[in-house]
């Protein structure tokens, strides 16, 4: 490719470094790259519990390797040696909303390959790894990337695709300057980074101290069951297909009730009969419990504060509707304080594999204290006023999770433009050495094709191929150890 060159609104590339795509810096050898194995070839009867690792979609995080485990067994592994996975291979998901998605392989205690969809990548010894690794995780890549991409509801690059993504290559020694200095800055954001998440986590804690320390204060008033305070029986929510027809029931998704959040982002259109739904329009003051979701989230709880029919609820909501004794503010707090998630937890029964769901008996058996009306509007409003303040202290931790992920997509971006370290006029220019792996390349024997032979007659006829024989990882020494 061109040393410069105005690609999608970008500056021209600086002096000494070229375009260049995966594919010129794969490594010399059979298979530098290759995605699992699809088919028959690995289905869930191969799964084990101990053997060669299988690298899947879920090993492949934001930049990282995430240690998710799964195995197959050692003599089926052998059978799959074109798709083994090394120490220090690019590891690229082919299917996903944010593309390309990479990590680096870390030293595993087991032998390992990818699965289909996992794109497995060996680079050339002479090309810094992280330099690549940091380059597909660039802004400008993922703009160039975004016209290889194909579908629309399940986005994918595959392997064709993956080999011609552009990457800009800069002399040895200037790749591994602005590693040194990515690496040094990065690692600063991370820590920052990690700081704001345990302040996160404390911020949740103080909210549910908060509610916790407000429901003691009426700790001594009757307790009752939640049925007996219902202003009606409790009703489960109806699910249609969505539509883009204006004309559409507005219907709330889960995420409203989880996050409390019940504006349009949260709804969808769909063609339920208007006849069938007329009763399950919202109205202000409805509370809203999840009836099935994961372990952490089923029996969820929230209060719609919303117009009055503005929107239906699907079939995995419960909608509760409460008497004038009770607030229904106060009831949702109780159903959201930890023994009102721990009671729904305790309750939620699944089959393997599937969302725990609980029943209405769950809920109509849930016991609530029920005070004076006096008491749950100074109950409601001291837990608002606590929540008010955890709110702006999320806001503020919003925000500075937010800033560092632009100072971390700033980093790249600069990097990337030769802006990171000074350049140095006695680097050996990048189009010299990739001649050299051109070179190199065209110097390997090319792989001799299986002459075709006639067919033998079908009791004769082969069952089983014989699995190639497995590749050797290049010599990593000169590239930095990668630690997670």
């Amino acid at each position: 490719m061109s040393e410069s060159g105005d690609v999608d609104g970008e500056r021209d590339l600086p002096a000494g470094w070229v375009w260049s795509t995966l594919e010129d810096l794969l490594a010399c050898e059979p298979r530098a790259i290759t995605d699992g194995p699809f088919g028959s070839n690995l289905k869930s009867a191969h799964y084990t519990d101990s053997g060669a690792r299988v690298l899947r979609l879920q090993n492949i995080g934001d930049g990282q390797f995430r240690d998710e485990r799964a195995y197959i067994n050692l003599a089926h592994f052998e059978s799959l040696r074109a798709h083994e996975a090394a120490e220090g291979d690019l590891l690229l998901a082919s299917l996903g909303e944010t593309l390309p998605r990479v990590a680096i392989l870390p030293k595993l205690d087991e032998p390992a390959i990818v699965k289909a969809d996992v794109i497995r990548a060996r680079l050339h010894p002479a090309v810094v790894t992280k330099w690549v690794y940091y380059a597909l995780r660039a802004p400008q890549t993922q703009v160039r990337t975004s016209a290889l991409i194909k579908g629309v509801g399940r986005p994918r690059l595959g392997l064709a695709a993956m080999r011609s993504i552009p990457v800009p290559v800069p002399p040895l020694a200037e790749q591994w300057r602005i590693v040194e200095m990515l690496e040094e800055q990065l690692s600063r954001l991370d820590a920052a980074v990690v700081s704001v998440e345990a302040s996160s986590r404390r911020v949740r804690g103080l909210r549910a101290a908060a509610l916790s320390a407000a429901l003691e204060s009426v700790g001594d008033s009757p307790v009752r069951r939640l049925a007996d305070v219902l202003k009606e029986p409790l009703r489960n929510g109806h699910s249609a297909k969505a539509t883009t027809d204006p004309g559409g029931i507005r219907t709330l998704n889960l995420t409203a009730v989880t996050q409390g959040d019940f504006s349009d982002e949260n709804t969808k259109l769909t063609v339920a009969d208007p006849h069938r739904v007329r009763d399950l329009w919202l109205t202000r003051g409805d509370i809203l419990v999840q009836r099935s979701n994961t372990p952490d989230l089923v029996g969820t709880a929230a209060m719609y504060a919303g117009d009055n029919g503005w929107a239906i609820f699907p079939d995995l909501l419960i909608r509760v509707r409460v008497c004038e004794g009770v607030l229904p503010e106060y009831a949702t707090l109780v159903l959201q304080s930890r023994d009102g998630r721990s009671y729904f937890k305790s309750r939620a029964k699944g089959l393997a594999g599937s969302m725990p769901k609980i029943d209405q008996s769950a809920i109509e058996n849930f016991r609530i204290p029920v005070p004076s009306l006096d008491a749950q509007k100074r109950v409601v409003a001291e837990v608002q006023e606590q929540f008010d303040r955890v709110s702006r202290l999320s806001a503020e931790l919003d925000r500075a999770r937010k800033r560092s992920d632009g100072l971390r997509r700033a980093l790249l971006r600069t990097a990337f433009n030769g802006c990171l370290v000074p350049q140095d006029s006695k680097d050996e220019p990048a189009p010299r050495l990739l001649a050299r792996i051109a070179a190199e390349r065209a110097a390997q024997p090319k792989p001799k094709r299986a002459r075709k032979t006639a067919a033998k007659p079908p009791a004769q006829r082969v069952a089983d191929v014989t699995a190639p024989e497995p590749t050797t990882a290049p010599a990593l020494a000169v590239q930095q150890e990668f630690e997670l």
